[in-house]
């Protein structure tokens, strides 16, 4: 009987462990990009390849692999949905305070969402962000998956490096 359940919280501590292990994985090196230098003037999301361009002067110079909302199909309509709006945005804020390692906010909702959720009577959601892993996880993991609220997750080292390049008022087009 002793073996027996020491059997079973032993297959019970190897299946914490592989869920655990589906959850977080660690970010595999790439080879260093060389540095980008002045400022990007465009960033296009393309929600169903889960991709995220900088351009500069027109031309691609980083593309990034992104996590997006936990329900991304679709545009958002209102909070709580998990869905990572649609359309044309401007970066309108920096935060180095946030729950994730540094965000650059979107200039979302807009007259359009405002006026269609007041008409439905319900919130339409705001804060969304462009941003980093959460604070809690050490640097170096990843979460998995789509797994935001709503907004455009990367990894803390890439975050740090579209954070240098991407300033206030810089245009952010999120497509389907």
């Amino acid at each position: 009987m002793r073996v027996l359940r020491l059997f079973l919280y032993l297959c019970l501590l190897i299946g914490f462990g592989f869920i655990a292990a589906s959850l977080y994985s660690p970010m595999r090196p790439m080879p260093p990009s060389p540095p980008l230098t002045g400022q990007i003037d465009r960033i296009v999301i393309e929600k169903a390849a889960r991709r995220m361009y900088l351009l500069q002067d027109g031309e691609t110079v980083r593309t990034y692999r992104i996590a997006l909302g936990f329900s991304p199909e679709g545009d958002k309509l209102r909070q709580g949905d998990g869905r990572t709006p649609e359309g044309e945005f401007t970066i309108d804020r920096r935060n180095t305070e946030s729950a994730f390692h540094l965000s650059l906010g979107l200039d979302y909702p807009q007259r359009e969402d405002l006026i269609r959720a007041r008409a439905g009577g319900y919130s339409p959601g705001g804060d969304i962000f462009i941003h980093g892993q959460p604070n809690a996880l050490p640097d170096g993991l990843k979460i998995k998956g789509d797994w935001t609220a709503g907004c455009i997750a990367l990894t803390n080292a890439e975050i740090r490096e579209i954070w240098a390049v991407t300033p206030i008022g810089t245009k952010v087009e999120i497509l389907p």
